[in-house]
């Protein structure tokens, strides 16, 4: 089984972190990078999420430009995953692959179909006042 955490990014607000396991999380295996995905998988319902990157269990982040879901060493000169320090310098770096497997630990997605509820509202935190801390 695979577990993930989804990390959520409105562009409006702000970013929601979620744990998914079990059937949820196998929803999301074999997509890659820039599909979309419905939103209650994660508990949102009505809204629309596409993949934009993520990292495996070891850190490496997902390229959208390697295909498949394999972990690969490959000579980048800038771009996801390094940036570098001089005009022409290039390195060779691991990355992972555009596909999302089961040792994937995060993904990364944004929302870009929205519901006629906030998020806020459909997680039960929206309209609650904090108390400010006693000084």
């Amino acid at each position: 089984m695979a577990d993930f955490k989804i990390v959520v990014s409105d562009p409006k607000t702000k970013t929601y972190q979620f744990d998914i396991t079990g059937a949820e999380a196998n929803q999301f295996i074999g997509r890659s990078i820039g599909q979309t995905v419905d939103g209650a998988t994660v508990g949102l319902d009505g809204y629309t999420l596409t993949i934009t990157g993520g990292t495996d269990n070891s850190g490496f982040v997902m390229s959208p430009t390697l295909p498949g879901p394999r972990r690969q060493k490959v000579l980048i000169a800038n771009g996801v995953g390094y940036s570098a320090v001089a005009k022409g310098v290039r390195r060779r770096k691991f990355l992972r692959g555009s596909e999302v497997a089961p040792d994937i630990t995060q993904i990364n997605t944004k929302v870009t179909g929205y519901s006629d509820k906030a998020i806020e509202e459909i997680l039960g935190g929206g309209s609650e006042e904090v108390e400010a801390p006693a000084e």
